[in-house]
């Protein structure tokens, strides 16, 4: 039997990615995505990370970015379009938002298909006194102006991850019909006061059919 085009992104995928380092802490990662210029003041910066990892190896192998449907586009492209995520095993729910609503239909009508690779991760956060939080800010300059209109609406601030540990990459696959199973979050609206577009929100503990192959990350010496 052939081997799908879907499969082979994947079997690429998993070669490249097999030797991704487990550990991910919060200083050392920072500085090395400030050095490469991508995405180094974000607070969920480990997310990022992730993403920069895969781009260094898999470049050559996927399309980096991959294609745009209108506004929205997608981290890679083989022979479908991919997005990347990064997820806390430990959070409060199973919930893992994905990208734009129409912007995935539109590529599963293009190409009948598409990708989303998941990291999974053991988070750990702040200390009280919030030092990493700390020196994440003064690394960027001082608080962002996100920040600053958060501090005039709550005190509340969310502690902020310091070290990530990556346990496993999920593979999944959707199509027309497995695309119907996901609800869609409503994100609120942009400082201009527009809409934001509703994007799909995938609960991991229902994934089957969906769910098409993982490479898991044990402890390495």
């Amino acid at each position: 039997m052939a081997i799908s085009a879907f499969a082979n992104d994947i079997s690429a995928a998993k070669a490249a990615l097999a030797d991704l380092p487990i550990i991910w802490e919060g200083k050392k990662s920072v500085l090395e995505l400030k050095a490469a210029d991508y995405n180094w003041r974000q607070m969920e910066w480990w997310a990022f990370y992730f993403e920069h990892l895969c781009h260094q190896r898999l470049r050559g192998k996927f399309e980096i970015p991959g294609e745009r449907f209108g506004t929205v586009g997608f981290d890679l492209k083989g022979s479908v379009n991919w997005d990347m995520k990064a997820k806390a095993i430990k959070s409060d729910d199973h919930k893992c938002i994905l990208n734009d609503c129409g912007a995935i239909d539109a590529t599963i009508k293009k190409y009948g298909e598409h990708g989303v690779l998941i990291a999974l991760c053991d988070v750990e956060y702040n200390d009280v006194n919030r030092t990493f939080q700390q020196w994440h800010s003064e690394l960027k300059g001082g608080l962002s102006a996100y920040e600053k209109e958060r501090r005039t609406r709550t005190e509340v601030s969310r502690y902020r991850k310091t070290k990530a540990e990556l346990t496993e990459l999920l593979f999944l696959r959707f199509d027309k019909a497995s695309i119907g199973r996901l609800g869609c979050m409503n994100q609120g609206r942009n400082s201009n006061g527009a809409p934001r577009p509703p994007k799909y929100m995938l609960d991991l503990e229902d994934v089957d059919g969906i769910l098409v192959d993982r490479l898991s990350f044990g402890k390495r010496a």
